[in-house]
């Protein structure tokens, strides 16, 4: 089998091919569908992460199927479409894991960081990791639901009960989490890099009330912030955005440091707060959520092979919404597919487009 793989920290990704690899105990083989391609994916490659074990296969937005299932697997099977987010195992033993904090397991592997991910035609996954997927999905619009989605509901849900809620950096967390949020009535103020006007179009089309660049102030203050953009200085900057006793979430793994700003912004019950990857409960309450939601996710799709090209596209935003990998159908399991009950497909976008956002559910930005 065909995978990109991060030899060492700084170093291009580089097209292998390799051995098929075998499921252990626990674990099950997936034919990859789809892998959609995360900035995290961008600082496992930049070595921006020391936990990192190279070399490595990046990639933790994947949708597959099984192929094959190792010894003591229940409750998957060959055909079975799941999905691997970057949560790949715990250690089930630490205090986090029995208190129900999986997300900050003190003995954590993390797909496409710690262990091989999707940037492949074939991977390996721990069974009890993956995460059941809706039918009816086409599997490119479904990848970055797994990280992108998911990341931006736990930063959603830290950010409480907020009527007007600012996304900074609009790429592909905030693209869905905007529909989302607007869904549930919330007034969105979407922030982009200063200047880029294809962007703020994009974030008006998918229900956002206002959007500008980040070096604008929105038209009131914001009941909370987001911040998936990984620039410190946006910090401060989102402070002195939100109401007395609003919170910033800062969303990413990594953040460029954060500049030093007077107490006064911090002031009247302010908070911060950040978020660190995710548990399998995020994964099936996302997924729950989302079913009832008429959501789409624009992708721009990207054969294994110009998974380089992909990373640079992401890097340098030359597009909006998600880049997704989608290996060719070749190796094990291509091509067969247990059958499913019909149910009417949601469709992926390829280029910007409204999203089917109910517009009764807008609220109207103050000041515009």
């Amino acid at each position: 089998m065909r995978a990109l793989v991060a030899e060492a920290p700084g170093r291009p990704l580089r097209l292998v091919t390799r051995p098929v690899p075998v499921p252990g105990a626990g674990e099950v083989l997936l034919s990859v569908r789809a892998c959609g391609v995360c900035r995290t994916d961008l600082h496992v490659v930049d070595g921006d992460l020391p936990q990192t074990r190279y070399p490595v296969v990046p990639g933790h937005e994947v949708v597959g199927r099984v192929v094959s299932v190792g010894e003591g697997v229940t409750g998957l099977a060959p055909g079975d479409s799941v999905g691997v987010p970057w949560l790949g195992r715990t250690c089930g033993a630490c205090r986090a894991c029995l208190e129900g904090r999986e997300n900050l397991c003190r003995s954590p592997e993390f797909t496409g960081c710690t262990r091989d991910g999707g940037f492949a035609e074939t991977c390996v996954a721990d069974a009890r990791f993956c995460l059941p997927l809706p039918s009816g999905w086409d599997p490119a619009a479904l990848a970055p639901l797994l990280c992108a989605g998911l990341i931006g509901y736990r930063a959603w849900r830290m950010a409480g009960p907020a009527d007007r809620i600012g996304l900074y950096g609009f790429g592909a967390s905030a693209h869905i989490l905007c529909q989302v949020a607007v869904h549930e009535g919330q007034k969105v103020y979407a922030f982009t890099k200063p200047g880029d006007r294809r962007k703020q179009a994009f974030a008006r089309s998918l229900g956002a009330c206002w959007a500008g660049g980040s070096d604008e102030d929105p038209p009131e203050l914001l009941d909370a912030a987001i911040l998936f953009a990984p620039v410190g200085a946006l910090v401060p900057r989102a402070l002195g955005h939100v109401a007395p006793g609003g919170v910033v979430v800062a969303a990413g793994i990594h953040m460029s440091d954060i500049p030093s700003f007077p107490y006064r912004i911090l002031w009247e019950e302010r908070g911060i707060r950040s978020v660190a990857n995710l548990t399998r409960r995020d994964g099936l309450e996302f997924f729950a959520r989302v079913a009832d939601i008429p959501l789409k996710t624009t992708v721009h799709r990207y054969p294994l092979e110009r998974g380089a090209q992909a990373l640079e596209d992401l890097r340098v935003g030359r597009f909006e919404g998600a880049a997704v990998l989608v290996p060719r159908p070749t190796g094990p399991g291509a091509g067969r597919q247990r059958p499913r009950p019909p149910r009417s497909p949601r469709p992926s976008g390829d280029t910007p487009h409204r999203s089917g956002v109910r517009r009764a559910r807008r609220g109207r930005c103050g000041g515009s």
